[in-house]
């Protein structure tokens, strides 16, 4: 194992989607090329559509990330004692606007009788969550960047550890995004699909909402090694940019998007022909996937395999980056690609993953694009470079 102390790892990884309540089941579904999606009305008042949910009813937002919490921090093997000097950088894009939206209802219904405390539905409730789970006593950060979140928290996580505001820390995104208000609002923006999620295809039709979220334990590579702890790799550079251009339209001429790209290159060392994968955002709309295209055939080239997610997982907003992430880090532990479920006929020439197959890796880059142009692009390493 080739690893620095100043280098910052992943000693923990915790994942849920519709595919499953664990990492090793999530990831042995997609390997197969397997969905979750399929067609749901978890609300009578409204119509039926394609859903990646994990039950038969919403997720609860607070459960979900204690529970992601404590199975991360398991999985890296910590106890209570190193609670002290861990971070928590935990975000969400919708956090728990379910539990509002169900206030809001019940102030119509019964005016000044509205149950619950709102302070808990705040939007750093998945963070104060997830830091409760573990005792965490570290910094607590609660970003939000649509969906880049999960990257944006990652990518902050590693930086407090490097500046050495803590040791270790707990990052990444949780979404419960089925509600009234997310479902009516993403089909009024015509963004929603309506019978599946096939990204990069010629007959891609929208998204498909998806639930669920990935947490991680970065550490300085010193305390990972002090311990002798399992490495899943490295977090290496990240390159974050906003196109400040519409409020949910990417700028047409994808400069930011590149520059994203280029700059988590330069910041971690690398050319783009030392990437052996990426593994896109891959959303199934018509703006996302053709940007994604472009970036990746002008800065990567058209034969570095390409994968994508979302048409097994539904696309999880705000956690979609963390899932990306954390299924990146699976990639390099298990030196494998998965597939682009959902793919048929491609409309990019592109080296698309078109089945789960194991293959050499040493670098990653995790993509993720967020409503106003928010770009967040990763990179990760294997544990021996």
């Amino acid at each position: 194992m080739t690893i620095a102390e100043q280098d910052v790892v992943v000693t923990g990884l915790a994942m849920k989607t519709a595919l499953g309540d664990t990492a090793a089941i999530n990831w042995t579904r997609l390997m197969a090329g397997e969905s979750a999606i399929a067609l749901r009305q978890p609300f009578l008042d409204l119509a039926p559509g394609p859903i990646a949910m994990c039950g038969k009813a919403p997720l609860n937002l607070q459960i979900l990330t204690e529970t992601l919490a404590k199975e991360a921090w398991t999985d890296a093997g910590l106890g209570a004692v190193d609670a002290d000097s861990c971070g928590v950088v935990v975000g969400s894009s919708r956090s728990h606007l379910q539990t509002l939206e169900a206030m809001a209802l019940q102030q119509r219904e019964t005016p000044g009788q509205v149950k619950g405390n709102w302070l808990q539905s705040l939007g750093h409730g998945p963070a104060l969550s997830a830091a409760r789970a573990v005792s965490a006593k570290g910094p607590l950060l609660a970003p939000m960047a649509a969906c880049a979140t999960g990257v944006w928290a990652i990518a902050q996580a590693a930086e407090l550890i490097r500046r050495g505001a803590c040791e270790r820390a707990i990052a990444g995104a949780v979404e419960s995004p089925v509600t009234r208000l997310t479902l009516a609002g993403f089909r009024k923006m015509g963004a929603l699909a309506k019978t599946g999620c096939y990204p990069f295809d010629v007959d891609r039709e929208g998204f498909v909402l998806g639930e669920g979220g990935a947490l991680i334990v970065l550490e300085s590579a010193a305390a990972a090694m002090a311990r002798q702890a399992k490495v899943y790799g490295k977090v290496l550079g990240v390159g974050i940019t906003n196109d400040s251009h519409h409020v949910s339209s990417f700028d047409p001429s994808y400069e930011m998007g590149r520059q994203a790209v280029a700059l988590c290159l330069q910041r971690s060392g690398l050319q783009p022909t030392e990437i052996d994968a990426v593994h896109t955002h891959g959303t199934s709309t018509a703006q996302n996937d053709q940007m994604e295209a472009t970036l990746v055939a002008k800065i990567l080239g058209t034969q570095v395999p390409v994968m994508a997610s979302k048409g097994a997982t539904g696309h999880t907003l705000g956690a979609s980056g963390a899932l990306i992430v954390g299924l990146g880090l699976l990639s390099l532990q298990q030196q494998a690609i998965v597939p682009c479920v959902g793919l048929k006929t491609a409309d990019f020439p592109l080296n698309f993953v078109q089945l789960g197959v194991q293959r050499s890796l040493r670098h990653l880059l995790c993509f993720s694009f967020g409503f106003g142009g928010q770009n967040a692009v990763l990179a990760l390493g294997s544990a021996d470079v």
